[in-house]
């Protein structure tokens, strides 16, 4: 049988003359055909309708409009109904015949007017695909793997796979509007940016490559674009299931035409945009592209959408483009900024929030042990060998910890230090597509490579490792377990290291290919070279979160955090602004500009992330406490100054990492760890993280080490930056006729003045006052004043105040340093930071600690039993010992010859440390090997099991003695047992010790041996390295009592006047009632 069809090549219309002929299939329907109906799918989770136009309401907003003469809201609904009825009866009829067998086609053509069927050409396919559909299940099984009504996903590369491996989402992009309303044009646009651009895998369906094939059959009427409709959905939906990006271009007019196809994406889990290209008729008829709107007008085109057939203007659509108040360019940004910001552009699952990148590595890394399991943790780490860590360690591990290195989960094993150093990057795997999932995880195998590289790549530019001492090596040898804690300067363990890599500490090749410059007194080289020989990598979990209680630590907040408030503050994009110095006025305006001209790229709402230098910087920056105090009053200004900064729209957060001032290599992680917590935008300077070389610089001498615009070049070209963009600082100037800082106007260029840094310091410390606003000098530094648009005041006051008091180094917070609650004694008081110079700690009750406590517990008969005098305990680093010159001998911090404050850095202390009271190694009494005392108390090491509170008194069994040789001078090490310990009475001799706790005694003499090598000193020597017996232990305790006594006239024996006291020469403090003041 033979069907007419009406047909035109015309989109949108059908041209008045004969009707052509196709083939078509019969098929029986007993219901309405669809296309004109009303209703509309659910929007779904997640939807958002995005209007992008200088109109301030999107039209989905308004009562939806229908366009073209003929209705087909709910009234058309029942005129297509009646107008079909009398037809689809005798189509059933037909097909029925045909399909049964009782006659063949061309008997049901001959015999129709008995059997009162209609003429093929009156056949309604609409009806007849209907029934089709009806009598098909929706689900066909395919593969054993799909159940009955199951998803076909079963049956094929699961779809994470498929598009991580591709690098995208599939998505379609579903264009209607009227015809001229762009769709083509900005469907072309948006493939050329995605394709030559990105290099995303995009395809266009409109009706020009569906209708000279998919749709050729298919005319323009109400049921044939419904067909037409769904087909296209259908390869839409199949394309983006492929991780095709797919742009659909057509009119489709019928709001439930569109609406099936969504739910068609969204009962197979694709992202589906209905882009709705708003655009008035009056306009569409002026600007006619194809001529169309004039053949309607001159009655040569009849049936054409949005003249005289209608079109059912969506009611909730994802995105509405008004393209008549866009530019083409415009029109196609927006819809690339919605993918992108959803995540369609890249492979992995959206793991930040709308608007915000993915962290590196598509990896949320959080390595904060879960409270509930942070006991058991605390636990475990009791007993495992303990790993010294640095407070510039502590920085990289908060770093780690907190995910501003994704995908970086611990400190580097050989493997990724290699890929960081060579490539200032990264491979990973993490969707394991070629079996690299947990490479930088495991130990580095030098043999074992997997047959295809990771496929991705992310920015690493700057080493994190560990640098460990032989003693924290061996004492992980030692051990049965390849974990170990690790534990700061001042004794906190903060985490735990999983299957440790212990490897070569390269450090001339490390430093060689992270700085490319030689300069020995360079700060952070300096810190490299002081590392010890080796390396561990392993995976961190933390403790507990990283504070340093310093009143910073409100501005201290997780990648994940940032996150959050970002989100909160409703931004679609975040722009970054590192600072290492006080905000002015110039910095204020270049972060105010960024947020201008992203609101001119189409954002709405840019925030702006305020991002101050938290970690360890060198010793002339200005100090963290300084600059966040400042900072807060830039804030507190808002947009009141020029200098302000409106809260609003900002958010402040201390960067946790240190600076390594190593130039276009450090501004790349600089980059990578703001994209990790949120930024998609950097603002970044000339010779970012650069410094001047010093004296001792081979090519560079107090000159700047880079080339001031190299770190901005490299950095756009760095391997794994991503799409991560940068934004340039420009030159500002001073407008002395508005008090503005901004770009200045070269016509009136006398109206401008430069402030530089080196000015602002120097005025700052002259104490500069604010300038009169309408009479400001040429020469600020003369006229010792500042402009006052120049910082908000207070801010100001702030930066004077500093640099008043620079010289007192203590009365600020330099960097990120955790000030810890000193573990002292309950009878005693202490003053000052712990761990600097200015701590100091007494008994409360005013005894000296060296003189005023016995040498043995009162009533004590047991001459092994001694009172112990902790001044360090156990994990402890920092050198605390009895000032023997301060009054009442307190303990306080040890200094070294610069006069810092004095830190062990060979390994964490295993013993506690401290001395016995009324003892004395007097300098007069040379030893067998010609060395003198060393003018201290009697120095004791307890190898208990748990640390002593600083200042304790604690009786100790005497177990023998060590005879140190440091530095020319004889220094007896006494070995000891508190009566507290649980092994105490199992313990009364070093045997016993090597029996109960083996290994002991080996430790105890590679630390006095090589505790300073650390420091670069020589290893110490032992008289000998076995320790004495208790007798001889006991012998020198007698010995050194009676050394005391004479210092403090105690020998009935030896009478000496004060006037004429040999001891004079000490200065000590012997003002006690233990000693002199008897």
């Amino acid at each position: 049988y033979v069907l007419s069809r009406t047909g035109a090549p015309e989109e949108g219309g059908l041209p008045v003359g004969p009707p052509g002929a196709v083939k078509g299939a019969v098929s029986a329907v007993n219901s309405v055909p669809e296309g004109t109906a009303t209703s509309t799918a659910s929007k779904g989770a997640g939807h958002e309708e995005r209007t992008f136009g200088h109109s301030s309401a999107a039209s989905s907003t308004a009562v939806p409009k229908t366009y073209g003469s003929s209705s087909v809201s709910s009234d058309s609904t029942a005129t297509t109904a009646a107008t079909t009825a009398s037809t689809t009866a005798s189509t059933a009829a037909a097909a029925a015949a045909v399909m049964s067998g009782v006659c063949t086609d061309e008997q049901v053509l001959t015999r129709a007017p008995s059997l009162g069927l209609v003429d093929p050409q009156n056949l309604d396919m609409g009806a007849v695909r209907e029934a089709a559909f009806a009598r098909t299940p929706p689900h066909i099984i395919e593969c054993a793997a799909a159940t009955a009504g199951a998803d076909q996903s079963a049956c094929h590369l699961p779809t994470e796979t498929r598009y991580a491996a591709l690098k995208q989402k599939g998505a379609t992009l579903w264009m209607t509007g009227c015809s001229g309303a762009g769709k083509t044009t900005i469907a072309t646009a948006l493939e050329d940016i995605l394709v030559r651009e990105y290099g995303k895998h995009v395809y266009r369906l409109d009706g020009d490559n569906l209708r000279t094939g998919l749709n050729r059959d298919l005319g323009f009427s109400v049921d044939d674009r419904a067909e037409s409709v769904r087909r296209t959905g259908e390869i839409a939906t199949l394309f983006a299931d492929a991780g095709v990006i797919t742009l659909v271009g057509l009119i489709s007019p019928y709001r439930g035409d569109r609406d099936a196809v969504r739910k068609r994406h969204e009962d197979s889990g694709i992202p589906f945009y209905e882009v709705f290209l708003d655009v008035p008729v009056d306009e569409l008829k002026k600007r006619d592209p194809k001529g169309q709107y004039a053949k309607v007008a001159s009655g040569e085109l009849k049936h054409f959408t949005c003249i005289d057939d209608p079109y059912e203007e969506p009611l909730h659509p994802e995105i509405t483009l008004k393209t008549h108040e866009l530019t083409i360019a415009e029109s196609a940004d927006a819809l690339f900024r919605v993918l992108r910001e959803d995540g369609i552009l890249e492979g992995a699952p959206k793991l930040a929030p709308r608007g915000l990148p993915n962290p590196d590595g598509d990896v949320i890394v959080d390595c904060h042990v879960p409270s509930s399991e942070r006991a058991a943790r605390m636990a475990e780490a009791e007993t495992l060998p303990k790993v010294l860590i640095t407070d510039i360690d502590l920085n990289w591990l908060q770093v780690i910890g907190e995910g501003w290195a994704s995908p970086l989960r611990g400190f580097m094993r050989e493997g990724a230090l290699l890929e960081t150093l060579h490539f200032n990057s990264l491979t990973v795997d993490p969707f394991n597509l070629t079996g690299n999932a947990m490479k930088h995880e495991t130990t580095t195998d030098f043999e074992g490579f997997t047959q295809h590289a990771a496929p991705d790549r992310v920015s690493m530019s700057v080493p994190i490792t560990l640098a460990i001492t032989s003693f924290s090596k061996d004492a992980m040898e030692a051990s049965a377990s390849r974990d170990v804690a690790l534990v700061t300067q001042m004794g906190i363990t903060v985490a735990i290291l999983r299957n440790g890599e212990v490897y070569e500490n390269r450090k001339e090749e490390i430093l060689a290919r992270m700085f490319g410059v030689i300069d020995p007194l360079h700060p952070y080289i300096a810190h490299v070279n002081s590392g010890g020989p080796y390396l561990l990598g392993g995976e961190v979990e933390l403790l507990d979160r990283i504070r340093y209680n310093d009143g910073l630590d409100q501005w201290r907040k997780t990648a994940q955090e940032l996150w959050d408030e970002f989100e909160a503050k409703g931004a679609d994009t975040v722009y970054a602004f590192q600072t290492r110095n006080p905000t002015h006025a110039g910095h204020a305006y270049l972060m105010r500009e960024a947020g201008q001209d992203l609101k001119r790229q189409g954002y709405t709402n840019p925030v702006l992330w305020l991002s101050p230098l938290g970690g360890w910087t060198k010793s002339d920056d200005v100090p963290l406490d300084v600059r966040i105090r400042q900072h807060e009053e830039v804030l507190n200004a808002g947009t009141s100054h020029p200098g302000g900064l409106d809260p609003a729209t900002t958010v402040m957060a201390i960067w946790p990492a240190p600076m390594v001032y190593a130039g276009p290599t450090e501004v790349q992680f600089h980059a990578k760890s703001r994209r990790s917590a949120g930024a998609s935008y950097f603002v970044v300077g000339r010779d970012p993280a650069g410094m001047k070389g010093s004296l001792e610089a081979e090519a560079h001498k107090d000159d700047d080490l880079y080339n001031g615009d190299h770190g901005r070049y490299v950095l756009q070209n760095s391997p794994g930056i991503g799409d991560m963009q940068f934004l340039s600082f420009v030159k500002v100037m001073y407008d002395i006729t508005d008090n503005v800082m901004k770009l200045p106007d070269e016509t009136r260029l006398d109206d401008f003045i430069s402030i530089s840094g080196t000015k602002m310091r120097l005025l700052a410390a002259n104490g500069a006052t604010p300038c009169s606003a309408t009479d400001i000098p040429t020469d600020l530094v003369t006229a010792n004043c500042i402009p006052s648009g120049f910082m908000v005041p207070k801010g100001w006051e702030g930066v004077v105040d500093y640099y008043k008091h620079a010289d007192q180094t203590e009365r600020y917070i330099p960097w990120s340093r955790p000030r810890v609650e000193p573990p002292t004694d309950k009878g005693t008081t202490n003053t000052g930071v712990f761990g600097s110079t200015s701590f100091s700690l007494t008994r409360t009750s005013g005894e000296s600690f060296w003189h005023d406590i016995p040498l043995q517990p009162v009533g004590e008969s047991d001459e092994t039993i001694i009172n112990l005098v902790t001044e360090i305990p156990m994990r402890v680093t920092a050198k605390m010992e009895v000032n023997k010159s301060a009054p009442h001998n307190a303990i306080q911090q040890d200094l070294n010859k610069d006069n810092s404050p004095r830190y062990y850095t060979y390994g964490t202390p295993f013993f506690n440390y401290g001395l016995i009271p009324q003892t004395w190694e007097d300098p007069d009494v040379i030893s067998a090997q010609g060395y003198a005392g060393d003018n201290d108390p009697l120095d004791v090491m307890e190898i208990g099991s748990n640390p002593l509170m600083m200042g304790s008194v604690t009786p100790c069994r005497v177990l023998g003695s060590l005879e140190l040789i440091d530095e020319g001078e004889t220094d007896h090490k006494i070995l000891c047992i508190a009566l507290s310990d649980p092994d105490a009475d199992k313990i009364h001799t070093t045997d016993d010790l090597e029996r109960v706790k083996p290994g002991t005694m080996k430790r105890l003499v590679d630390w006095l041996k090589r505790y300073k090598t650390s420091d670069g000193k020589p290893v110490n020597k032992l008289a000998q390295e076995e320790p004495t017996s208790v007798q001889e232990a006991l012998a020198i305790i007698r010995e050194t009592n009676i050394r005391w006594k004479m210092l403090c006239g105690l020998d009935p024996d030896v009478t000496i006047s004060y006037y004429s006291d040999p001891y004079k020469q000490y200065n000590f403090y012997l003002d006690s009632p233990g000693c002199r003041n008897k």
